[in-house]
């Protein structure tokens, strides 16, 4: 793996944890919460992730990022342990084609992003970013459930 990428990826994967730490705090009946309104259940919360760490796993191969794709398995609406067994092989997607980065990608090519280009490392600190949105919707949810999350979900979300 490129220097520059495995430094933000390590960053990433410390912030990967986090999401991983949800499920200590949550169960397969909190995935059909909504807060009500228009708003989503926390399960669509949590395939609206997978499907963006999807779509940063695939710009790695051709260096454009797509949030067109959607899962359409109804799984991760409604069971932990399928959305962690999901997130766990977007995890192993997304660090295979980060490895497949070269010297020649990190001099040469940028992330087209629609409308305007990143380096390649910054579009890891952006997938970051989108990983620090959903864990500030998924602390309101809870909340809104009465739950307290303990740990390290507390030291860095609150």
């Amino acid at each position: 793996m490129h220097p520059e990428i495995a430094r933000f990826w390590e960053l990433n994967r410390m912030y990967i944890g986090l999401r991983d730490k949800l499920f200590d705090h949550i169960n397969d009946a909190d995935l059909a919460f909504s807060p009500g309104g228009h708003n989503p259940t926390l399960g669509e919360l949590c395939r609206e992730l997978g499907e963006t760490q999807q779509a940063y796993a695939q710009s790695f191969h051709n260096f454009k990022i797509d949030f067109s794709w959607r899962s359409e398995d109804d799984r991760y609406l409604r069971n932990s342990a399928a959305l962690q067994e999901w997130y766990a092989q977007l995890d192993a997607e997304l660090e295979a084609a980060l490895r497949t980065v070269t010297d020649d990608d990190m001099r040469s090519k940028k992330m087209d992003r629609d409308g305007y280009e990143v380096e390649l490392h910054i579009s890891l600190d952006i997938f970051r970013e989108a990983l620090l949105i959903f864990y500030g919707k998924v602390s309101v949810y809870m909340k809104a459930m009465g739950k307290q999350p303990q740990g390290m979900w507390k030291d860095w979300i609150g």
